[in-house]
């Protein structure tokens, strides 16, 4: 079998296959060239023509995977030990009166997750509840805190659920 053949055969759907996979246009033209160098450099290795596209679709899944392990070298790990800076939020009219104004329960996986920066996972084995749990008191305490900043500093929520606008907030003139 030549080169040639396997390219008249193969090629739009190797393309798309690939495409599909990486979906970037100059990545996947990156890995559909260096599977059809190997194609053509390893030619001699196909026994049986009828394996032919199992051999080239096998070839180009390889040149993917090298593609994303290639990728992941550059990607830096997450330290989630690191304690979030509350410095961000400081800036927030009431921010850590709110936060300790939550009830207990509400306050302390609202302190773990989004200040210490733990995981739900952990923090619901730390806690001993269960992950469901974590998140339902996660979603309370981001309700009782939507509607503080809203009752009291006038702050409105954007399409993404952030806070924006400025202060205008009695508390906050008193202190």
């Amino acid at each position: 079998m030549e080169t040639q053949k396997i390219w008249d055969n193969f090629n739009d759907e190797l393309y798309f296959f690939i495409l599909k996979k990486v979906k970037d246009k100059d990545v996947t033209n990156d890995i559909f060239q260096n599977t059809f160098l190997k194609i053509h450099n390893n030619l001699s290795k196909l026994e049986k023509e009828e394996k032919a596209r199992a051999w080239v679709f096998q070839i180009a899944r390889n040149e993917i995977l090298n593609h994303f392990n290639k990728e992941s070298v550059y990607v830096q790990k997450l330290d989630t030990n690191k304690e979030i800076s509350s410095e961000k939020y400081e800036h927030i009219c009431c921010f850590d009166k709110f936060i300790n104004d939550l009830p207990e329960i509400y306050k302390h996986v609202i302190e773990l997750i989004y200040i210490k920066g733990q995981k739900q996972k952990d923090v619901a084995k730390e806690l001993e509840i269960s992950l469901e749990n974590v998140k339902a008191r996660v979603k309370r305490a981001k309700a009782i805190l939507k509607k503080k900043f809203n009752e009291c500093c006038k702050y409105e929520l954007d399409k993404n659920g952030k806070l924006i606008g400025e202060s205008n907030c009695s508390i906050c003139k008193t202190e």
